[in-house]
């Protein structure tokens, strides 16, 4: 598609350095900065791989491994660069929210070393995406605008949302900072404040309820029916930083020092933003709703818990906290802005509408859910991985540890060793049959995935068969539709 002129004011020819470049925001923006003819995009990231990095690498995106906590890998990362749009955060969502040392030095200390570092290397623009939560403090706001004062330190609900109101005071305080190097230039810097980002590959929200879902986890709704927050599609939020970066270059910039709310325009309640989503990944929405306060109760004890965990949250076997704290006021309290001061100083219109926008997500999910090998709920794992240790142990180990008191347990059941030793038997015997047929079945149907079907159906019998039949049924009517097609298509040439 050909792009206007002034499309690309300000970015065609330059050097752009995206900190956060590896995420789901930052390599979009990457690969648009690309689309707008920058002469080089780097990607400044402490992560050295992501979902989206061998793709940014691919078209041509210099890969940066730095932690803008480090004032020595900034400079490095950031040295003869025209221009920096500053993603860099910590702490938005899960068990991050639990890590408060880390989120204050990435947020505050790490946007300051990036400031000082474009005064010093004579950077002259910076645009900085901010969160709509640094002036939300757990009371309903609607249709706020920007004339919302920042609330006191010890009102936000969230180390996150404290440190990115710190962030974007400092950001929009060193607009108009003369920079070095550059004939007495000035810094010119804007705050893009962001709420909730979804869309395909999104990592951290959408993939964490999907999970939950998929476990028989995601068991309550919070808050009221009528509360409402807003979200953002990911091409939504790039077109807005474009939009900023773009005006900062103009002989009378209108940007210049601001913060604009943006978002698809459209708040709605949390949960049924979801219901399209899991019931297209045949997932079912809770039916139970929780008062506020009794979810920040429940918030609270897994915050504790996780505390307790917090030299080992970094481990991957550490799962996700269910819900906490912060989690409860931003999805069941009402919070929704504005975007009309983004509409009229910036032009900002969501360029993707939401029903596009959830159909290209759905799509995404969709199609995620069929490479991969589904399971059944956390309660199937649990009855398999307890039920059948059991049922072996109690009737063939000898009567050490706790045995003979499930023994008891088991004798009333079965009535005689005999028929108990023959119930395991049957047990064991309908494992490794269904595990061998669905081995059969998968290397037609999802080759690839054929031997984690094989452990999984081994593990959990029927629980796993039922969901590769299920799977086996969807290729079988999808390779139909295509005959049908192929043979419409033969019929009509």
């Amino acid at each position: 598609m050909e792009m206007k002129e002034e499309e690309n004011r300000g970015i065609q020819g330059k050097v752009v350095a995206v900190t956060g470049g590896l995420g789901l925001v930052g390599s979009t923006v990457c690969l648009e900065l690309l689309r707008r003819g920058a002469l080089q995009v780097r990607s400044f990231d402490c992560r050295t791989t992501s979902p989206w990095s061998d793709g940014l690498k691919e078209s041509g995106v210099h890969c940066i491994n730095g932690d803008v906590v480090n004032i020595e890998d900034v400079e490095e990362g950031l040295e003869g660069v025209d221009f920096v749009i500053h993603l860099a955060s910590y702490g938005g969502s899960g068990k991050e929210m639990i890590m408060t040392h880390r989120i204050e030095e990435v947020n505050v200390e790490g946007t300051r070393n990036v400031l000082e570092t474009c005064v010093k290397k004579g950077i002259t623009r910076l645009v900085y995406l901010s969160t709509n939560g640094v002036v939300f403090g757990g009371k309903e706001i609607e249709n706020g605008d920007e004339t919302l004062p920042y609330p006191p330190s010890n009102h936000y609900v969230s180390s996150y949302d404290r440190t990115k109101s710190i962030a974007e005071q400092l950001v929009l305080e060193n607009n108009g900072r003369i920079v070095e190097h550059e004939h007495g230039s000035l810094l010119s810097t804007c705050a893009i404040r962001c709420p909730i980002v979804y869309g395909p590959a999104e990592e951290k929200y959408l993939d964490r309820i999907i999970s939950y879902a998929r476990l028989g986890l995601f068991l309550f709704k919070i808050g009221d029916t009528s509360s409402k927050t807003d979200w953002i599609y990911v091409d939504n939020i790039v077109y807005a930083l474009m939009l900023a970066t773009t005006d900062l270059p103009n002989e009378h910039p209108r940007a210049t020092g601001q913060a604009y709310f943006v978002s698809d325009d459209n708040p709605i309640n949390f949960f049924e933003f979801l219901r399209p989503l899991l019931k297209n990944l045949d997932y079912d929405l809770p039916n139970s709703w929780l008062s506020i306060s009794f979810a920040v109760v429940l918030g609270k004890i897994c915050e504790a818990i996780y505390r307790m965990l917090s030299p080992l949250l970094n481990q991957g076997w550490i799962p996700q906290p269910l819900i906490l704290t912060p989690e409860v006021y931003k999805v069941g309290v009402t919070h929704y802005y504005s975007i009309g001061k983004a509409k009229e100083e910036l032009g900002y219109e969501p360029t993707t509408q939401p029903e596009e926008a959830m159909t290209k997500t759905i799509s995404y999910f969709k199609d995620k859910k069929r490479r991969e090998v589904d399971g059944p709920s956390i309660y199937a794992w649990i009855f398999c991985v307890i039920g059948l240790p059991s049922i072996i142990s109690v009737a063939w180990l000898p009567d050490i540890g706790p045995i003979p008191f499930f023994r008891v347990i088991a004798m009333f059941i079965f009535r005689s060793m005999l028929v108990l030793r023959i119930a395991s038997g049957i047990v064991v015997t309908t494992h490794v049959s269904e595990a061998v047929y669905a081995l059969w079945l998968a290397r037609k149907v999802d080759p690839k995935n054929a031997k984690a079907w094989f452990w999984r159906t081994l593990l959990l019998a029927t629980f796993s068969l039922r969901l590769l039949l299920k799977r086996a049924k969807e290729v079988k009517q999808s390779a139909l539709r295509e005959g049908l097609l192929t043979n419409s298509g033969s019929s009509i040439a």
